[in-house]
């Protein structure tokens, strides 16, 4: 039975989509079968995958608003293991088409249903919204991973996700946990983002991830060479820290045993590029 993670904040240009790609990518390389499902109609994650909208006949908005299967839809990445539920723009009328369903806020869980038994994880990238398909995102799904930019402005807007969740809890999937907060594009550097980062930890304690996502250009070049930074660049910060953060997840769910001495605190390395 697949775990399923959204990857979640209505604030913009926080790393959502580069941490669901590379997330995704990462636990498809530890040789777990993974489906990363694009529900922003920006569709950067289909993109930043290597393939063309144009070329995009049926997506995630069809399996939602036509009932068409996912089996129909699941594309097969270039990186083993990874595969890919696309989006489209077409998704954008979704919320309108899908605002008098009688379970609108179950489309989504429901059409991921026959997929979770043939997978280990399923990964969703939320809009940067808390509009109707991003609550379907987190009806649908076990846990929730939540990226805060390492700036001034980390806080704002992750009271009003964090009352989202709640809500979502509350009242539609009691079962929905926050897999934790993911600090990123931090620079060692800076005063600025080591402040953040202690702010952060000191109101969220241990849902605070140890892997911290450092300020990368081959993070931000990965997606135009349509791959993720672990094919583009094995060996760069971005690449490692994504895949220490796939390690923490694993561990974090008993899936696999880490020693410490074996973990990559990337706040140790202050390295702000490679």
């Amino acid at each position: 039975m697949a775990k399923v993670i959204a990857i979640a904040n209505q604030k913009g240009g926080v790393g959502k989509t580069t941490t669901a790609i590379n997330l995704a990518a990462s636990l498809a390389v530890l040789e777990y079968k993974t489906l990363l499902v694009d529900s922003d109609p920006q569709a950067n994650s289909t993109t930043g995958n290597g393939f063309d909208l144009k070329n995009i006949q049926v997506s995630l908005y069809d399996c939602m608003v036509n009932d068409v299967p996912t089996s129909q839809v699941i594309l097969e990445t270039d990186t083993p293991n990874l595969f890919l539920l696309p989006s489209h723009l077409d998704l954008v009328g979704a919320e309108i088409e899908l605002i008098h369903h009688p379970s609108r806020e179950h489309v989504m869980r429901k059409a991921l249903l026959e997929q979770r038994n043939e997978f280990d994880f399923i990964i969703i990238d939320c809009s940067p919204s808390l509009g109707l398909i991003t609550v379907n995102a987190l009806t649908a799904a076990d846990s929730v991973v939540i990226p805060v930019q390492c700036e001034y402005f980390a806080l704002e807007g992750l009271g009003k996700l964090l009352n989202t969740i709640k809500i979502v809890q509350t009242k539609i999937n009691t079962e929905l946990r926050i897999e934790g907060i993911l600090m990123t594009m931090y620079d060692g550097r800076l005063r600025l983002s080591n402040q953040v980062v202690e702010e952060i930890k000191n109101h969220f304690a241990e849902l605070v991830f140890n892997t911290i996502v450092h300020r990368n250009t081959k993070l931000g070049e990965a997606p135009s060479f349509g791959m993720p930074a672990l094919l583009y660049d094995t060996e760069s910060t971005g690449a490692v820290n994504y895949l220490n953060l796939a390690k923490e997840i694993l561990q974090k769910n008993n899936m696999t045993k880490i020693k410490n001495s074996d973990k990559i605190f990337e706040t140790d390395k202050h390295v702000a590029d490679q």
